[in-house]
């Protein structure tokens, strides 16, 4: 039986500060499950969500994308051969509700959009995956302008389709890159071309990465040729500021793509039309009605890739304090000080 009362950390208004505070317990709605939080993933987004006023109108919000947790209820029309109570599952919030956010001791899940947690992992591991995940498999996968449109590995006969194809991923030690190498290389792509510190080079091959440059480097479409004749014609920026962009630009063909999780920068997005390149703007969310689907078609492949070890996680560290560490750990992501690894908080040793 869950508590009616629970710790949660609250933005408390557009642009405003987080606080932590007494909150109801949410109830599981029909097709969901109420999980008591274990492991909750900090995103880039939470700080920019603060400091930006993006997305939110409602106020106090609860932020966290990555839940992991056991179920403890389950809602109307959730049956046992689902999920059960006492399973350990993993979900990523949609940002549309508090009943779902991670920054709390108890949330809510669709069960159409969670998977259980392999044996062999812990709640820490799989913190790591859904928000970072999502935003790679949609950036690759779903449809223009909302990704590349590739077919998506866990269809029939679409594993290691695009092999020959090259691709670059800018940023390959984010949470983002980890994920997109690893669908890059269950679709076949190569070479895998990505930009990261050398102190990450060998990590992110062992994700799948054929080339690992080193980001300070410049990168252009000459370096890239002493690597693959073949034009590059897709660019995932997980990085996404305005330098970045533009190395992406240039190095992409005419008919070429880029995907960018961030908005795209004006002067080049008036030069795209005219040289014949796009960009996809990336949200990892299902506050977009166009990723549900694909949200839909992912998470129940991600326990059986994560068993195969076809799908790995980010590295972590886990920050002290539970929901009292969070604040800090924002601070740290905006600051540009975590590289490589995700923070993990647990909700359940807020003091």
């Amino acid at each position: 039986m869950a508590p009616t009362e629970q710790k949660s950390l609250l933005l408390e208004s557009k642009f405003g500060d987080f606080a932590l505070s007494s909150f109801p317990v949410p109830k599981a709605k029909s097709g969901e499950v109420l999980v008591k939080i274990h492991a909750s993933g900090l995103n880039p987004v939470d700080w920019k969500i603060q400091k930006y006023g993006l997305f939110l109108e409602d106020f106090p919000a609860i932020l966290g994308a990555d839940v992991a947790g056991e179920v403890i209820e389950l809602g109307e029309g959730v049956s046992e051969s689902q999920v059960a109570v006492g399973d350990r599952v993993f979900f990523q919030s949609p940002y549309n509700g508090n009943d779902y956010g991670g920054f709390q001791q108890y949330a809510a899940g669709e069960v159409a959009t969670l998977a259980k947690i392999p044996s062999h992992l812990s709640y820490d591991d799989v913190a790591t995956i859904p928000g970072a995940f999502t935003a790679a498999y949609i950036g690759l996968y779903n449809v223009a302008p909302l990704g590349f449109g590739f077919e998506a590995p866990v269809r029939a006969g679409a594993r290691g389709k695009y092999a020959g194809t090259p691709i670059v991923i800018l940023g390959g030690s984010t949470s983002v890159g980890q994920y997109a190498i690893q669908l890059a290389k269950l679709s076949g792509f190569s070479p895998i071309i990505t930009t990261a510190s050398p102190s990450h080079s060998e990590h992110l091959k062992a994700l799948g990465a054929t080339h690992v440059l080193d980001r300070k480097a410049p990168l252009t479409k000459e370096s890239i040729k002493s690597i693959t004749e073949i034009p590059i014609n897709v660019v995932y920026d997980t990085v996404s500021v305005p330098d970045t962009q533009k190395v992406a630009f240039e190095l992409v063909e005419a008919g070429g793509q880029i995907a960018i999780t961030l908005p795209a920068d004006s002067t080049l997005e008036e030069r795209a039309p005219k040289e014949n390149k796009s960009f996809a703007s990336i949200m990892g969310s299902k506050l977009h009605p166009q990723n549900v689907e694909l949200f839909r078609e992912a998470w129940p492949h991600v326990t059986a890739l994560l068993e195969e070890g076809a799908l790995k996680p980010n590295r972590f560290e886990i920050l002290p304090g539970g929901l009292n560490g969070i604040v800090g750990g924002l601070k740290r992501l905006e600051a540009n000080a975590v590289s490589g690894f995700k923070l993990i908080a647990h909700p359940q040793e807020t003091a």
